[in-house]
């Protein structure tokens, strides 16, 4: 049984900001996009030197295509009272690769622990709110070796089955990087191949070096 790759996920464009009141406490909340832990801790540290006087900084971040990877904290309020709100928020938005930090400013009035839970989801809304959901597509990257004799019927084939150009390089031994969804299948990269060199799919069964054409995976994304 063959397991389904993700190729594209919901995240958020840039960073956000909201104001929820309740019974005279201040709950701040910002929202921005993260790919790390270690960037998560550097917004969340910066959030904290822009509100030194607040009480509390709870948070919650969901990372990765999967949203596998996930944290909450409440900052010493009561246990699930913040963090689990605020993550309820991400995933309601059905978001990953995102970060939310609610800073209160206590106003002497207790919330009692339902009353927190749904301050800090109202909050963490109020942060979501202002910022419209983009897609993230996760693709696969592939170099292309060629003679010029092909080029034509490459370009041709490279659109016919969207693949991106990313980049090129004509030189003696002109090459270029495309890309295809992470989810791609081998068999698309022998139609690619068939379609260029003018043959059936099936003479090239998995063939990626010919003499005219030559073409390899790379292990991560080049550099721009």
């Amino acid at each position: 049984m063959s397991l389904s790759i993700i190729d594209q996920y919901l995240t958020l464009p840039g960073p956000s900001k909201g104001l929820y009141k309740e019974k005279g406490s201040k709950f701040i909340s910002y929202a921005c996009p993260v790919i790390s832990w270690d960037e998560a801790n550097q917004q969340i540290d910066q959030v904290r030197k822009d509100h030194p006087k607040a009480r509390h900084h709870c948070f919650a971040y969901r990372l990765g295509a999967e949203g596998l990877d996930y944290r909450t904290y409440d900052d010493g309020e009561p246990s699930g009272t913040a963090g689990r709100p605020i993550l309820g928020q991400i995933d309601s938005y059905g978001l990953s690769d995102v970060l939310v930090v609610v800073s209160r400013y206590f106003g002497g009035k207790l919330l009692g622990a339902a009353g927190l839970a749904v301050a800090y989801k109202l909050s963490a809304a109020s942060a979501l709110q202002q910022s419209r959901p983009v897609i993230k597509k996760l693709k696969a990257f592939f170099q292309v070796e060629f003679e010029y004799e092909v080029m034509g019927t490459l370009m041709q084939s490279l659109a016919t089955h969207q693949a991106s150009v990313y980049s090129q390089n004509f030189s003696a031994k002109p090459q270029l990087v495309f890309s295809l969804p992470l989810s791609f299948d081998e068999m698309d990269l022998d139609k690619i191949i068939a379609s260029t060199l003018g043959c059936y799919t099936e003479e090239i069964n998995g063939r990626r070096h010919m003499t005219n054409l030559s073409i390899k995976r790379l292990p991560t994304k080049p550099p721009d």
